[in-house]
Parts: structure tokens; C-alpha cells; sequence
């Protein structure tokens, strides 16, 4: 046992003189992800930027703006949106997107300069001039695959530190930073996620350094756990100091390091436990509920002759909308216009207008679907739940939960404004969920409906674990230092 705990203190020292310094930049980087993330476009975003739709300049019906592509396949999506302040087409064939004009018929092939900069200046609402130039390369702000996969890009950077990415290909603006977000990605997002550029550009290399130093990281901090339970000894205080006896044997740094480790390394453990669970390592997490009883609710295939009943214009003129998503909802076309990402109608083809979609149209499609199994439980959610939580308050409300009687007891949270499945769960999934979002986010319910509890909570846990490296990193370079100073003596 003697020899046992030895080799354990020394692996822990030395594991932790590698390590210190990564492990504070996670817990100091962690404080500032919690309220500055790497900067991204999201469809939110791109809806509230986006003008109103000219309902007087949308000729072409659908299916020929379609005939104008004439594609190998049927596409994935389709969406009438702005170009340029014109109306288009857009559809998108897997990852493959084309587009064509609803107002000409002309197909998008490339986006010039000129159209580039007229687009970046719209979505920053900037009158003065700014550097624009082409690029491919991925840089720190594309290094994403969904931002990559839109290359080759144009460039526009403003004099105050804006800069926007427009795709040559779509015409989308897929990137916008500031100066505030590119630093607050740079002390936050990037170190924390290990986003640097070099790195990220393999996503393979990547994954694979993430889930090592992590895997390594788990069974240091579990070292430490057993170094210090081993240690301490708060009934008999055996360790004789000159000003008494102690329940831990050391002074200075290592006391303190000690003391944070018994009240925080657990803490610590779970969190870098529970970032390693994020990478998904070996599939462990991959199940999810099973996709036969929602497949229905939304068709793939999109076929041209399904929207010949009802022109655009007709529904353009029913709202101020920014966007039309063409679409197959539980069999029959509809017309989803999007006012803003809060406000939205739904318009079948052929029948009236209507907020949401109807409840019992969507439990019989999935019913139906299932067997031999059976809906077993639905219910209307209006507020987040364990299940269905967004700290920043995006996923959509009210949704329809619906639970199936199968062996994995498949959960499914529907969008009823747009018959999507936002979340789902099998058994495998219910339980990655609470290892990684409830040990690495703390999105517990209570915690996010009454800030800030949650920011109290996790700052006082975030800022014991920054200590507790803190004084690993003093250790450690105290001890690479004497070292090399007992090298220098030899020598």
C-alpha cells in the first residue's frame, strides 16, 4: 500500500506539471463561454436581418423556378428568400444548394463583387466603404464545416472591426464578426473547445486530440481525488508542524491545492469526465429514438406539381413575411411564411390559414407509424423542461411532447409552428444528455428559471476549479524548476 500510494502522489505530480497549465486555461476560458460564444450566424439571425418579401416581384411559380435547374434529384428543402434585395428561389439538394431568381428565372451561378458588397453592407447596415477581397482559406472565423462547405467567400472588413462573409456561390451571409466577439471567442470559445485554426482545420486530428487530453485529464483529477482522501485525515490530526498539528501534510501551495481538491476536485473531474463525453468518443452516445414514427411528419421528395393550387404572391400579401419554405407536412403542401423567428402561419395549399398545426394530426401520423408499438403518452409543453431546456431561451414554444410504449421508450418534442422535430431521446440519449449538458452546463430547469441562480452556481464552481489550477500551475512550475536547476548542478 505504501508503494501503491507513492507511485499514485508522484503519477498526480507529474501528470499534473504537464497538464496544469491546460486545465486552467479550460476553467478560465469556461467563465468567459458562459457569456461570450463563437461568433456564428444562425437562421435567427439571418430572418431578422432579412427584408420583407415584395410580393409584386415574385413571378415565377415554384416548379418553374424548379424547370430551371433541372436537377438529377428531387431537393431536401426549398425556400423563397432575398438576394440582393430580389427575391429567389433556393434549393438545396443534401449540402448542395442552387438558387433562382423568382423575379427573371435566372439561375444564381456566382456572386460578383459588387452584388457582395451591396449584400455585407445591407446586413451591417453601414453606409462607408470596406475592403473587400476574395478568399478560400479557411481562417479562425470558417474553420466550422458548415461556414467551410460555403466556400470560396468574399471578404468585407469595415474600419471599426466588422467583418462579413459572403459566399460567392449563394450569396448568404455566412460569417460576421466584431472586434468584441473575435476577442471574446479568443479567451473563450477558442482555447476552451481547443478551436485553434491549425488544429481545427483536421477534424479528425482535432476530435482525436480533444478526446485524449481529456481521457488523460479524467485520470489525473481522479489521482488527485485518491491522493487526497488518502492524505487527509480530519479525525486524527497526525501531521506535526512547528505551530501544531494538521489534518493535511503540507504547507504554502500544496496545502491549498489540497484544500481546493477536497472541495472541488470532484467538480473538476466531472467536468473534464463530462467534456470528453461531448466528443462522443467510440459512438457511446450515438443512439436516438428511432426515426420511423416522425419521418412522416415532414416528406422528403419535394415535387413541383404540390404547390400549382396557391401562388406566393398570394401568401406574401396575407403578411409582412421574410421567408416561404415550401414543404410536405403531414400529406398535404404547405407554405410556412416567417415573419420573424417568433412569428409565423401556416399556409396549406387549398385550405385556410392557421397558427399551428393541428395536435391530433400530428400523434395519429406518428401513431400510425409506430406499431406494433403505440403512443403511450402527449402533452402540450409550454415551458422548458429537463428534457427540453435552452439556456438562452431559442428552442421553440409551445411543443407537442409525445412518448412511445417501445423498448427504449422513445421521446420526441415536436415544433408545432413547423411539424419539426427538435429533440428527441432513446434511453442511450436520456442518459448522454444528463452526463454531458448536466454535469458540463448544469441546464438544470430550477437553475435557469431563476437567474442568477445559475450564474451564482456555476461562477463559485468555475472559479474553486480556476483555483485549484491555479495553484497546480505554481506547484508545477516550482517543481520543473528546481529540476532543472538539480540538472545544472550534475552538469
Amino acid at each position: 500500500m505504501v508503494q501503491l500510494r507513492k507511485f499514485t502522489i508522484l503519477t498526480h505530480r507529474w501528470m499534473g506539471v504537464f497538464f496544469c497549465i491546460l486545465f486552467a486555461m479550460w476553467f478560465i476560458s469556461g467563465i468567459v463561454l458562459m457569456y461570450w460564444d463563437f461568433p456564428l450566424v444562425t437562421v435567427r439571425e439571418q430572418l431578422l436581418r432579412a427584408p420583407v418579401l415584395d410580393a409584386s416581384r415574385v413571378v415565377l411559380w415554384p416548379a418553374q423556378a424548379f424547370e430551371k435547374l433541372q436537377p438529377a434529384g428531387a431537393p431536401t428543402q426549398v425556400r423563397l428568400a432575398s438576394l440582393d434585395g430580389r427575391p429567389v428561389y433556393r434549393f438545396r439538394f443534401g449540402r448542395d444548394p442552387m438558387a433562382v431568381f423568382a423575379d427573371t428565372g435566372e439561375v444564381v451561378n456566382t456572386i460578383s463583387q459588387e452584388t457582395a458588397v451591396r449584400i455585407a453592407s445591407a446586413w451591417t447596415r453601414r453606409e462607408d466603404r470596406a475592403i473587400t477581397f476574395p478568399t478560400s482559406e479557411l481562417d479562425q472565423w470558417t474553420v466550422l464545416p458548415q461556414i467551410g462547405r460555403a466556400a470560396p467567400y468574399w471578404k468585407h472588413v469595415w474600419p471599426n472591426g466588422e467583418e462579413v462573409y459572403v459566399s460567392q456561390t449563394t450569396g448568404e451571409v455566412v460569417q460576421h464578426t466584431t472586434r468584441g466577439s473575435r476577442i471574446g471567442a479568443y479567451f473563450g470559445a477558442i482555447p476552451h473547445w481547443l478551436y485553434f485554426t491549425p488544429l481545427r482545420r483536421s477534424a479528425r486530428v482535432w476530435s482525436n486530440t480533444v478526446i485524449w487530453l481529456a481521457a488523460i485529464g479524467t485520470v489525473m483529477s481522479l489521482l488527485g481525488i485518491a491522493v487526497g482522501l488518502w492524505l487527509y485525515s480530519p479525525s486524527v490530526k497526525r501531521y506535526r508542524f512547528p505551530t501544531g498539528r494538521s489534518s493535511i501534510p503540507y504547507t504554502g501551495q500544496k496545502r491549498l491545492h489540497t484544500i481546493f481538491g477536497l472541495i472541488f476536485g470532484l467538480v473538476t473531474t466531472t467536468w473534464v469526465l463530462s467534456g470528453l463525453f461531448s466528443m462522443n468518443p467510440l459512438s457511446w452516445s450515438a443512439g436516438r429514438a428511432a426515426e420511423g414514427p416522425v419521418r412522416m411528419l415532414r416528406a422528403d421528395g419535394w415535387q413541383q406539381q404540390m404547390f400549382t393550387g396557391m401562388h406566393p404572391r398570394d401568401v406574401l400579401r396575407a403578411g409582412q413575411y421574410k421567408e416561404l419554405e415550401m414543404a410536405y407536412v403531414l400529406g398535404r403542401a404547405v407554405y410556412l411564411a416567417k415573419e420573424s423567428p417568433d412569428r409565423s402561419r401556416i399556409f396549406p395549399v387549398g385550405l385556410a390559414a392557421r397558427d399551428e398545426f393541428d395536435a391530433s394530426d400530428i400523434v395519429n401520423s406518428i401513431s400510425a407509424t409506430a406499431a406494433p408499438y403505440q403512443v403511450a403518452e402527449t402533452r402540450r409543453v409550454t415551458q422548458y423542461e429537463p428534457y427540453y431546456i435552452d439556456r438562452h431561451f431559442l428552442k421553440p414554444l409551445p411543443v407537442l411532447f409525445v412518448r412511445l410504449d417501445d423498448p427504449e421508450q422513445s421521446l420526441y418534442y415536436v415544433d408545432l409552428k413547423t411539424a419539426r422535430v427538435v429533440d428527441s431521446y432513446d434511453r442511450r440519449s436520456r442518459l448522454a444528455r444528463w452526463l454531458y449538458h448536466g454535469l458540463h452546463s448544469m441546464d438544470l430547469p430550477w437553475l435557469y428559471r431563476n437567474r442568477p441562480a445559475w450564474d451564482i452556481t456555476v461562477l463559485t464552481l468555475m472559479a474553486g476549479g480556476t483555483f485549484l489550477c491555479i495553484t497546480s500551475v505554481v506547484i508545477g512550475w516550482r517543481r520543473l524548476r528546481q529540476k532543472m536547476r538539480q540538472r545544472k548542478l550534475v552538469a
